[in-house]
């Protein structure tokens, strides 16, 4: 939708932050490694998951099948630190939305191949969210599908129905 339009900046200082904006090995995605590191987890990193269109994962563990994505607030439309700019507003708008419907047909897509899809907001602390995806990856690797101890604090309410499912209880794991 916003490929091949060029807008013209609104300043020369919003220039310049735009150009130093990472698209890869983020200060989020190197300080959610680091940790993944710490808790012994071995990756990979902007690894290419699917071809036409290419779609390229943050950090991806090739054993268990677990792709994850480190989204920008401002990027990908955080609902609770994205922003809509002022200045060329119609741009950023469809520009936003647009990172939001790759972000929905990707994760759709790799789902569909049996992959499972982790999802992290900048903002989340690298400590809770290195948890969660450690929670996952043990949970896909182990017969039984049973989060470690070690790690089963870190699991969020909004974990329940991926853990329920995996773990075949009634109601896939509803939170009541």
């Amino acid at each position: 939708m916003t490929e091949g339009i060029h807008v013209a900046p609104s300043s020369p200082e919003a220039s310049r932050r735009m150009r130093q904006v990472r698209q890869k090995n983020t200060s989020a995605e190197s300080a959610l490694r680091s940790r993944l590191h710490a808790l012994g987890l071995r990756y990979r990193v902007q690894g290419p998951i699917l071809t036409k269109p290419r779609r390229v994962s943050d950090i991806m563990f090739a054993g268990p099948c677990v792709v994850v994505f480190v989204d920008g607030c401002f990027w990908h439309g955080c609902p609770e630190h994205g922003t809509w700019p002022k200045q060329n507003a119609k741009f950023w708008r469809a520009k936003i939305v647009t990172n939001q419907e790759r972000d929905r047909t990707t994760s759709e897509r790799l789902r569909a191949e049996g992959l499972e899809v982790v999802r992290i907001w900048a903002h989340e602390p690298p400590d809770e969210a290195a948890g969660r995806i450690a929670n996952i990856v043990q949970m896909r690797k182990s017969k039984d599908r049973v989060p470690s101890k070690q790690f089963l604090p870190s699991i969020r309410r909004s974990d329940i129905n991926l853990v329920g499912a995996m773990l075949d209880y009634p109601g896939g794991g509803q939170a009541e």
